[in-house]
């Protein structure tokens, strides 16, 4: 990840769809930030319009690198015990990170209770158990979503969803032939991670570089299709989610 945050097409167009979510919240001025599962940094930079910002990431390289960007307040730690206190942040994001968690809700009651009252939590998850894949296994994921399971997840930690959309609908169809296809190799991943072999070639690396300005270019359309007020896309590889406390 830290290898192509920056310049990946999937973190690029990603980052603008959230850009482009967060600029139609009504953030107030100086408002305290929160990026949970910030990696290298990079979305704290585009946060600090904003206000003050702060990131967690269980991975001590990335809190350096992070720390590197000139953003001071980066911890290292795990989203399910975050180390500020109650209502600190007006405005939390958290991409493709509570996944990664063994108890989603244990996560996302930690997020809900550094949000300060009125304050709004932008998150971004895979979609969709039915595309659960070895990448998934080897990225250790204990789950993909739906709008269905993500009503539930914020119901049962008490708060409000503003609004839902998948995003990423352009590679839908190839990515699930192609997962359906690797199914054989679930089991031999399950196995390898089993037994702690985890060396794999991530899925970010499966595109060549000459098609990643006309995937960036799909993601920058759909942001901008998700601009227009209620718009929304029915389906995607990936799940965005603004809920409110």
């Amino acid at each position: 990840m830290l290898d192509h945050e920056d310049r990946h097409w999937w973190y690029r167009g990603r980052r603008r769809i959230v850009q482009d979510e967060l600029a139609q919240l009504p953030v107030p001025p100086d408002a305290r930030v929160l990026d949970a599962g910030c990696g290298s940094g990079r979305l704290l930079d585009e946060l600090t319009v904003y206000g003050s910002v702060s990131g967690l990431d269980m991975n001590p390289d990335s809190v350096e690198v992070a720390r590197g960007r000139g953003h001071a307040d980066v911890q290292q730690g795990a989203v399910e015990s975050l180390p500020w206190e109650d209502e600190t942040f007006d405005l939390i994001t958290s991409l493709d990170v509570i996944e990664h968690t063994a108890d989603d809700r244990v996560s996302m009651r930690e997020l809900r209770r550094v949000l300060a009252p009125g304050g709004r939590l932008l998150i971004t998850v895979p979609a969709y158990k039915a595309l659960w894949s070895s990448h998934d296994v080897f990225n250790r994921h204990y789950r993909r979503y739906d709008r269905r399971m993500m009503r539930s997840l914020a119901a049962d930690v008490d708060l409000r969803i503003e609004r839902m959309t998948y995003f990423n609908s352009l590679l839908l169809p190839p990515a699930a032939v192609v997962r359906w296809l690797q199914r054989p190799r679930l089991r031999s991943a399950e196995a390898a991670v089993a037994n702690g072999n985890d060396a794999h070639r991530s899925d970010v690396e499966l595109t060549p570089q000459w098609l990643s300005p006309t995937l960036e270019l799909a993601l920058r359309l759909e942001g901008a299709w998700l601009r227009g007020g209620e718009r929304v896309i029915p389906a995607g590889l990936s799940l965005l989610a603004v809920l409110r406390r």
